[in-house]
């Protein structure tokens, strides 16, 4: 039988309404029962296309284990972050402040006043590789909250105090002096990966505001290493699987340093800011590359991401038929059926086709 979700118009929460998880939108009427029963709340918050929140509800919420020890312990309260990004923003700080990482599916447990006083991301149903379970998460906070209730409540209104100083912190307008802009850059340089591109190991994000900053300090300071870091990252990025070969546009981030796994999630922020990137390297370079990634981003967010209406969808699912990138990748009889045998064996060459695959998963 449909939860209290049913009735709202967020397709994330929609996706949740035949959990046996007691589920409540956001309102007045799940912290007063909160109030009326002495529980915590447990809050969840994630969207319609985040893989990991599909994978904590099929793990969790859609088990009837899981269910009955959270309905039984809390008030369960389900937030999508894009229908309430103020929601959001509020717990992903103190998540961030808390743990120092963030991420959706968002976990807070708060008490009926709204004060939070734990914080993760994804929870697996059993505790495995250092991670807590929910099995093991929801008695360790009911015995907590049940016999040293007095120092949670204390230590959530101190977690209050805390956000509510952060959200005071103001920021410095002034414009920053060549002192600051030539730190930074050589912070990315020091961080930037020489063979594959982008910066950091795995996992590897775009990061095109990184980008953006490095093509307006060569610009401004001749520096032709900023200009060459923002070059081989948009052509390793092209060339590798963060990019779709077949349907254009660029999925999320990439698992591996030299960007050939990827999170096949395409956010729409990502087409817009990376082909912006894009855009003002083939201004400064006329290199016809970095248009062709433009073109091909524009190609596939006016195909697959703008509604009828006009308006763009801001993301598309990593999962297809319950398995991640399913509709992405291809198996080596796929291209062998659909091509002719010189054709399929060039393909197999080129994208590096094995037998058994050409990553791990």
């Amino acid at each position: 039988m449909p939860n209290r979700l049913s009735e709202e118009l967020s397709p994330y929460l929609l996706q949740h309404q035949n959990n046996p998880v007691d589920w409540y939108p956001w309102g007045e009427e799940a912290f007063e029962k909160a109030r009326d029963e002495n529980k915590p709340v447990f809050l969840s918050i994630g969207y319609a296309t985040c893989h990991w929140c599909h994978v904590m509800e099929h793990e969790s919420f859609e088990d009837n284990e899981v269910a009955t020890l959270l309905n039984e312990v809390f008030v369960a309260v389900k937030v999508d972050r894009e229908e309430r990004p103020d929601i959001d923003q509020v717990y992903m700080t103190y998540c961030q402040l808390s743990t120092g990482h963030g991420g959706w599916p968002l976990t807070i447990i708060m008490t009926p006043d709204k004060e939070p006083f734990f914080a993760g991301t994804y929870i697996p149903k059993y505790s495995r590789h250092g991670r807590v379970g929910m099995m093991d998460l929801i008695p360790r906070v009911q015995g907590i909250w049940d016999s040293r209730r007095q120092e949670v409540l204390d230590s959530a209104k101190q977690n209050t105090e805390i956000l509510n100083k952060a959200s005071e912190w103001t920021v410095d307008t002034s414009v920053p002096g060549k002192a600051v802009l030539d730190h930074a850059f050589r912070q990315l340089s020091e961080n930037f990966d020489d063979l594959h591109g982008g910066f950091g190991t795995a996992p590897k994000f775009p990061s095109p505001h990184q980008l953006l900053f490095l093509i307006d300090h060569y610009q401004a300071t001749g520096e032709s290493s900023a200009l060459e870091m923002v070059k081989k990252t948009l052509q390793k990025m092209r060339l590798g699987g963060m990019f779709d070969h077949v349907g254009f546009g660029f999925h999320r981030y990439s698992t591996d340093a030299q960007w050939l796994l990827p999170h096949f999630e395409k956010m729409l922020y990502d087409q817009a800011m990376i082909a912006l990137a894009a855009i003002e390297t083939y201004y400064v370079t006329t290199d016809s590359i970095y248009k062709e990634i433009a073109d091909r981003i524009f190609d596939y967010v006016f195909r697959d991401m703008t509604a009828p209406e006009g308006a763009f969808y801001s993301a598309e699912d990593a999962d297809s038929e319950g398995v991640e990138g399913k509709f992405y990748v291809w198996s080596e009889s796929e291209i062998e059926a659909l091509l002719p045998a010189d054709e399929a064996s060039l393909v197999k060459s080129h994208y590096n086709f094995e037998q058994r695959g050409n990553f791990v998963d």
